[in-house]
């Protein structure tokens, strides 16, 4: 693999986050070593977010991002976070922008204009193959700058089987590979919904279940074998400044989710919120020390196993009204969000993507074809909900269709300007 720079050396705690100018100005403060700046999950791709999005990263680049509410300024610090940047995935179209009289790809708009300002470091999302890592082998050749590195999200179950292949058509780019756990799920609902396998409530679908943590246990060993970067998943817990219980809570799953993460190998994780922060580092420096990372540790302990990876159905838990009510609640009120041009939303102390929505509304579209509920039960959940109709008939029309629909993102995209 081609060696992390300098500044990729050390990842123990990434932030993510929208493109957005506040958002941005606080993650790049907040003590972390990188943050992820995401034209993705977390943003609603609004022609305004989009441009807005790539004027931030560009004067973050520039170290000129500030932003004067009239009641506060935002500056940027003197010691920052490294700057990587997630384009969209490969599925979308950006429609504001044609080549030849068609629309680009949105992935390589988002990757394109953040090169030109001088952006080098990317994430690449919702990959399912060697064959999409090499058209981004591609992409960079193209760029023709030797210094871009990228680290590639593995939340398909089928780029699950095909690490090795992604790491290595990626050899002269690739430093790292991340554990993306909730579009991983979503993945495993979607890819496999003709074996009849039917998961429990998401809360009760946690890395410590047995596809679970076999993914991020074969993610470490592959990645360590070849010299990458292991980076571990999403903490989405929001602590609460005002509720000392909720406080609690949140640090505790947290603090849970980190030490678990680095005494399985990981050289680093994710957090949602610059209060997570110091957390997520501390669990790491209890393992790592001064070392920047932990890729000695080749975990060869890990046995290579597909029956591991699909052992879904051994998945403990239950089906439950709560699971159906929170589904058509957080999917709702997140595509509630989404249309008004909000693309992270904090619902019920959690910080809501696009991914976490995509597990909502796959598992109310698995349990009403498995016989769990019926429509009636769906649609009387969904008028419970306070939310606008636009987003509710497209919850519906999505969790009630009778095929899957293989992004949410595709069709609401025409419901955005």
């Amino acid at each position: 693999m081609a060696p992390a720079p300098p500044d990729l050396l050390d990842r123990r705690c990434e932030i993510t986050g929208p493109v957005e100018r506040k958002m941005m100005i606080n993650a790049l403060n907040s003590g972390a070593r990188v943050f992820m700046a995401d034209f993705e999950d977390a943003n609603s791709p609004t022609w305004t977010n989009v441009v807005q999005g790539q004027v931030n990263v560009r004067d973050a680049l520039r170290r000129e991002l500030e932003l004067d509410t009239g009641e506060k300024q935002y500056r940027l610090n003197d010691e920052l976070a490294t700057l990587v940047i997630r384009p969209r995935g490969w599925h979308l179209p950006e429609r504001h922008y044609e080549v030849d009289g068609e629309p680009i790809s949105a992935s390589l708009f988002d990757f394109g204009l953040a090169f030109f300002h001088g952006a080098r470091y990317f994430y690449l999302p919702k990959l399912e193959s060697h064959l999409e890592a090499r058209l981004w082998a591609d992409a960079f050749r193209l760029a023709g700058d030797p210094s871009i590195r990228c680290t590639v999200l593995i939340e398909t179950i089928l780029a699950a089987f095909e690490m090795d292949e992604i790491l290595y058509e990626l050899r002269d780019y690739g430093c790292a590979l991340n554990a993306g756990r909730w579009d991983y799920i979503f993945s495993v609902i979607k890819k496999l919904r003709a074996r009849g396998w039917v998961l429990p409530d998401r809360v009760q679908v946690t890395m410590t279940v047995p596809f679970m943590r076999s993914y991020a246990e074969l993610l470490v060993r592959t990645c360590h074998r070849r010299g990458a970067h292991a980076i571990g998943g999403m903490a989405a817990f929001i602590p609460s400044r005002r509720d000392p219980e909720v406080n609690r809570v949140a640090l505790a799953k947290v603090r849970e989710d980190k030490e678990r993460e680095a005494g399985q190998g990981f050289d680093g994780t994710w957090v949602a919120h610059p209060d997570l922060v110091p957390v997520a580092t501390e669990e790491f420096d209890a393992v790592l020390g001064d070392r920047p990372n932990q890729l000695e540790r080749l975990r060869e302990d890990v046995v290579l196993d597909e029956a591991a990876l699909l052992s879904i159905p051994e998945t403990p838990g239950e089906i439950t009204e709560q699971g159906l009510r929170t589904n058509v609640s957080v999917g709702i009120r997140y595509l509630d969000s989404w249309l008004h041009g909000v693309g992270a939303a904090a619902i019920d102390n959690l910080m809501e993507d696009a991914a976490t929505a995509e597990i909502s509304r796959s598992q109310v579209w698995q349990w009403v074809r498995a016989g769990r509920f019926t429509p009636k039960e769906v649609r009387a959940e969904a008028e419970r909900v306070e939310a606008g109709a636009e987003a509710k008939e497209l919850f519906l029309g999505l969790a009630l269709a009778e095929e899957l629909e293989e992004f949410l993102t595709l069709p609401a995209y025409t419901h955005l300007e």
